[in-house]
């Protein structure tokens, strides 16, 4: 018989050595809302890599915190934002660059944003709901009536990668967050096709309590421990 396979180690050393595979023209999840749950680190080090002509995907573009999603466009990295709540008087450069053209803007209100995700990653191709009809954006999308009630379509929102944050993992990739710093986090890592976490705490596998792992492994492929926590 052959030996046993060790567990894959999913932990990596940098930032810069977890964000290495974002090419140009990726489309990127960016976890968190507001200033919190926001994985800074990660984000500070797809600026340094510098892929361009990137979508995003964030519920907000940025506050003017270092290391928030501001900084990319900054460093000039986006060309379409999909966001819940863009405009914020912090968001200097997002709003600079919409003014001169130079990023196109999809709105998405909140929920219909947290559910587009959940579809993707649970392999749905889309969902009907009836927020945003009769409104802009429910424009040149397709719509029905159900029960008697109008219908707008929305469809799933798939990524290629998703960097978010997380309170604690393991090795396996189980992790937990800390309370309302969840937010997309989760959704995010389910629907990129690979999913990189920056992580306050590493713990032992099989340390997280089975109820207390808000997401399981499978859905994770990099674990970066933060510089301020190591």
């Amino acid at each position: 018989m052959g030996q046993v396979a060790p567990v894959h180690r999913k932990v990596v050393l940098s930032p810069q050595e977890a964000v290495a595979g974002i090419h140009n023209g990726a489309v990127l999840l960016v976890g968190g809302w507001g200033g919190i749950g926001i994985p800074e680190e990660l984000i500070l080090a797809v600026k340094s890599l510098a892929p361009r002509n990137l979508t995003i995907v964030t519920n907000n573009c940025g506050m003017g915190n270092p290391g928030d999603v501001g900084e990319l466009f900054g460093a000039g990295l986006i060309s379409k934002v999909i966001a819940t709540f863009p405009v914020h008087s912090g968001a200097v450069d997002f709003r600079n660059q919409v003014a001169r053209g130079e990023v196109e803007v999809e709105l998405t209100p909140q929920g219909t944003l947290a559910e587009r995700l959940r579809s993707a990653g649970a392999g749905l191709g889309g969902f009907y709901t009836p927020t945003g009809v009769g409104t802009l954006l429910g424009n040149d999308k397709e719509s029905r009536v159900i029960q008697g009630k109008n219908y707008i379509f929305e469809e799933s929102l798939p990524g290629d990668f998703a960097i978010i944050k997380a309170d604690q993992a393991d090795a396996m990739g189980n992790l937990r967050f800390r309370y309302a710093a969840r937010s997309f986090n989760p959704l995010m890592a389910m629907a990129a096709k690979r999913t990189i976490v920056q992580v306050d705490e590493l713990v032992e596998v099989g340390s997280i309590a089975p109820d207390d792992v808000h997401l399981p492994g499978i859905f994770v492929d990099q674990i970066y421990v933060s510089e301020d926590h190591k």
